[in-house]
């Protein structure tokens, strides 16, 4: 079985916002669409070290770096314009009771 880390309760991040996931390394970001729907990524964004969890904004399963505007598709950490052109790592999230988690790696 997989570990997995508790990240929060589920009511603790709003709809339509992340947050970086304290104590990881490499550092993740755990994001919540406006539907409601868990994803976990990289928190640095693959075309320059900008912290995602705390900057990034999302837009549908999208995550937008402010930096210079790159796109990443949540579900896959794929870029999907310039200038990003590597993907995000993504990570497992399991909710569970109220909780989330995401899977250790």
């Amino acid at each position: 079985m997989t570990d997995r880390l508790r990240v929060c309760a589920v009511d603790e991040l709003d709809p339509g916002t992340s947050m970086t996931v304290a104590g990881t390394s490499p550092a993740i970001a755990l994001h919540r669409t406006e539907g409601g729907d868990f994803f976990a990524t990289a928190d640095s964004c693959s075309h320059e070290e900008w912290s995602l969890g705390e900057e990034g904004d999302l837009e549908g399963d999208e995550l937008v770096c402010p930096l210079h505007m790159a796109r990443f598709d949540l579900r896959s950490g794929k870029p999907l314009c310039l200038p990003a052109t590597l993907a995000l790592a993504t990570y497992h999230v399991v909710v569970e009771g109220g909780e989330v988690f995401v899977a250790a790696t």
